[in-house]
């Protein structure tokens, strides 16, 4: 089998330097992690910010991912890109902090959809780490339908955040009722040290695959606060079709490994099995992801 794999990288998450020195905060640093990346075999491209203006209120500016980029899409003019969503945002409107997700979405080609509601933050040890957010990351079905609307009009293909069972069976039913814009792809997020959802396991995947079959959409998996190449999950991804995304955002393990690390493992995986990891134009035809312009 020699069908390409789409790998993700998620470059810094919230994860801080005090956790790991190689995480890029800067848009500088960020951009270098970036263009590494896009190098070195990833076909899809994630970031925070420390943006200046991001307050509690949890809107973010696009200026700062703007930074970021610039670089990245001169060098590869179709990379796919996309940002976060605020996680500590409740009672915020959607319109306000999805906003520089719809601004940067005709640059990067993607949106994010985060379609359900859920506590993370709890850690296997039972802590609750500062950085966390005091209260449940909240999303409604109106705030669903936002997202996924404004995706179809901005031609925008959306990444669709997993972070439990329920928000699988809603995408899901987007998706039956002919919602969900073209250029989907599932991101099945599972828990390692942070407590949610469900555990990094064949089973696991197994029970999120029976679920989406008959969509036929595309997918992949990631490890927050774990090692999604060393647990197995992506050998068992990658075996039944699927894809992968690695990166600072998500990893905890042992020693310091920077992001070039991260997906060099994960590429010689996809190798090792017999494939090839996808350029962006082969992740814009596995997604159905026009190409720029």
């Amino acid at each position: 089998m020699t069908d390409p794999v789409i790998v993700e990288l998620a470059v810094n998450g919230s994860t801080p330097r005090s956790v790991n020195r190689h995480v890029p905060r800067s848009p500088e640093e960020i951009a270098h992690d970036l263009l590494d990346g896009a190098a070195a075999g990833a076909s899809v491209l994630h970031n925070h910010t420390d943006d200046p203006m991001f307050t509690t209120d949890g809107v973010h500016a696009h200026q700062p991912y703007l930074q970021a980029w610039a670089p990245v899409l001169d060098a590869h003019p179709d990379a796919l890109l996309y940002p976060t969503m605020a996680a500590g945002a409740r009672g915020i409107p959607v319109e306000r902090r999805w906003a520089h997700v719809e601004a940067l979405a005709p640059l990067g080609g993607l949106a994010l959809v985060d379609p359900g509601s859920v506590n993370v933050g709890l850690t296997s040890d039972g802590t609750v780490p500062d950085a966390a957010a005091p209260g449940p990351y909240q999303n409604s079905y109106a705030d669903v339908a936002h997202m996924f609307t404004r995706c179809a009009e901005l031609r925008a293909a959306p990444s669709i955040s997993i972070f439990e069972p329920g928000f699988l069976r809603t995408a899901l039913t987007w998706h039956r009722r002919g919602l969900v814009p073209p250029g989907a792809l599932i991101k099945l997020y599972f828990g390692g040290a942070l407590e949610f959802g469900l555990p990094p396991t064949s089973t696991a995947l197994d029970a999120y695959l029976e679920m989406l079959a008959p969509s036929g959409l595309p997918w992949s998996v990631a490890v927050l606060g774990g090692d999604v190449v060393a647990c197995g999950l992506a050998e068992a991804a990658i075996r039944r079709g699927g894809h992968v995304r690695v990166g600072l955002e998500d990893h905890a393990g042992p020693g310091e490994p920077g992001n070039a690390e991260l997906l060099r493992g994960a590429v010689d995986l996809v190798e090792r099995l017999g494939r090839t990891p996808a350029t962006f134009a082969q992740a814009r035809e596995i997604l159905g992801v026009p190409v720029r312009g």
